[in-house]
């Protein structure tokens, strides 16, 4: 900023010299001009006197005469005090008898600048000669001198506020830069997500808030995980142990057959049934560790085919139960395998604790998914949690599950830019709410053109 403002004072202040030179050198021209045209008729009634013109005279009007003839002939003012001595611009207007010259020369033994100024002028004899009129440029030179110091003067103190305003508005600009910088290597160093809180109003506030954002979303995800680690590592804990130790009883009736008869196919059967329920959850725990949102797909989808698709995989598990199902057509943009998933979950829920001959209502109306049973219920103190991972209820310690159906639907309905509820139905029983953003019509129109 500072080698900026520079450059523009010193392009403006050189300009303003130059032209200030010119204007003062233009008018003293014009003023020896204009004495030249006064001087003129009596030189030339009188060459040789050059009219009767003295140095006191010429003193007092503060121009030096010479006149030049065309053949280089010299007539000079008896007793002058500056000898002018006339060159080849002053000795061609003579020839030329056009025009007019003015240059700067330096005179006498202090080589005092002068401004020579030639005009033609005519004789009786027809000769041609050039009146030559000579000013010193002391005044100019001490008014040029003058404003060349007030020119460097300005231009330094405009140069060093432009730099002391430049440190002060880089320093202002820097400062939520370096805020960022210091930021990240904290967060290299000490593995915290700590946010900046910037109230600047521009667009390195923008930044620094969108950093913010940043900070505080990587410490929600990793909170997250942790979350899931410990509560996976404690979920997966007991079914292993379990199976860690029917199957050292099985190594143990192998070398020394303590068991009874009969006993060995029950382990069996308890390893298998353990077997399927870690694969359950693990397979529970890879949906939940997916955090991407879910990119829509060119082609949007009929919600109700998703849910008769879960409802036909239910009715495979819900043997003995009847299944109350009402849908209409509605049309989302999403990734089916994991809607379907997600019914299905519900779905389950609601087989789960349904009672022998009992009905599964499934009604898909206006957007809206409602799942209902006619089980116990929701206790109030559990509805608070029904969606927490791993989380189970004292009527569902008992039965088979992971605890994570409920909380896939929570996340797989969230990335749709859904939204699900949990309550007691009317009647008795448990009742979901489920609903899903529709398509845009750019979308549905779309899907109609392919």
């Amino acid at each position: 900023m500072a080698l900026a403002v520079a450059v523009a004072v010193a392009a403006v202040g050189l300009t303003t010299y130059v032209v200030t030179q010119r204007a003062l050198y233009d008018e003293i021209d014009e003023e020896l001009v204009t004495a030249a045209g006064y001087m003129v008729t009596p030189i030339q009634s009188d060459v040789t006197s050059l009219g009767g013109l003295n140095s006191t005279s010429l003193a007092a009007a503060n121009v030096n005469i010479v006149l030049v003839k065309s053949d280089r002939t010299i007539l000079r003012v008896q007793d002058e005090q500056v000898s002018i001595e006339p060159g080849d611009p002053e000795l061609r207007v003579a020839r030329v008898q056009y025009g007019k010259s003015a240059r700067t020369v330096e005179l006498g033994s202090t080589h005092t600048k002068y401004r020579l100024v030639a005009v033609p002028m005519a004789s009786e004899d027809s000769a041609g000669y050039a009146l030559v009129l000579a000013r010193p440029l002391g005044p100019v030179l001490s008014t040029i001198d003058t404003l060349r110091t007030v020119i460097l003067w300005i231009g330094l103190a405009f140069v060093v506020l432009a730099a002391f305003l430049g440190f002060r508005a880089g320093a202002r600009v820097m400062r939520p830069l370096r805020q960022l910088s210091d930021a990240v290597r904290h967060v290299i160093a000490t593995d915290r997500f700590t946010p900046i809180g910037s109230t600047r109003d521009d667009e390195l506030g923008d930044l620094s808030r969108s950093f913010d954002q940043m900070m505080i979303s990587l410490e929600s995800s990793r909170e997250r995980q942790k979350r899931l680690i410990a509560d996976a590592g404690h979920e997966l804990r007991t079914p292993l142990t379990s199976m860690r130790t029917n199957i050292e009883l099985l190594v143990a009736d192998e070398n020394t057959g303590m068991l009874p008869p009969g006993a060995r196919a029950e382990i069996l059967d308890d390893v298998a049934a353990q077997l399927g329920e870690f694969t359950s959850l693990v397979g529970d725990l890879v949906q939940l560790s997916r955090d991407e949102v879910v990119l829509p797909s060119p082609e949007p989808l009929d919600f109700a085919n998703v849910v008769d698709a879960a409802v036909t995989r239910a009715k495979r598990r819900g043997k003995g139960l009847t299944f109350d199902v009402r849908t209409e057509s509605y049309f989302v943009v999403g990734e089916p395998d994991n809607l379907e998933r997600a019914v299905t979950n519900l779905l389950d829920n609601a087989v789960k604790f349904s009672p022998e001959g009992g009905t599964v209502h499934v009604d898909l109306t206006g957007g809206t998914l409602t799942v209902s049973d006619e089980g116990p219920g929701i206790a109030p103190d559990d509805l608070p949690h029904i969606f927490d991972r791993f989380y189970r209820s004292n009527k569902a310690r008992n039965t088979p599950g992971t605890g994570l159906g409920l909380s896939i639907v929570a996340h797989t309905v969230g990335a749709h830019g859904g939204m699900v509820g949990a309550d007691n139905a009317p009647g008795g029983g448990a009742m979901f709410t489920l609903y899903l953003p529709p398509a845009p019509p750019e979308a549905l129109a779309e899907g109609e053109g392919e």
